[in-house]
């Protein structure tokens, strides 16, 4: 899975059990960002490890991928992000 996703840019949705919280980022490594997020760093991020991945998008272009975080973002909605997680993990190409 890790070639699939790293070298592409993807938007990406996080979830801590322990603040029962997503977070939703974007990267054009997967795997690098999600161990960032789950080592200390003093950032907000550090309150809710463990994160795990629930949902991916791919895309080949940064500016895609940034706006698609922005409108995910936008809609300041649990509701909506967890739709998008039963829609399960979309490739974007």
């Amino acid at each position: 899975m890790e070639s699939e996703i790293t070298g592409e840019y993807v938007v990406y949705i996080l979830y801590s059990q322990k603040l029962d919280r997503y977070y939703v980022g974007y990267t054009n490594d997967l795997y690098r960002r999600i161990s960032e997020h789950n080592r200390k760093k003093g950032k907000y991020t550090d309150n809710g490890f463990p994160w795990e991945i629930k949902y991916v998008e791919r895309y080949h272009e940064k500016k895609d991928a940034a706006e698609r975080e922005r409108f995910i973002k936008s809609r300041k909605s649990r509701v909506y992000i967890e739709n998008l997680i039963k829609l399960g993990l979309r490739n974007i190409l």
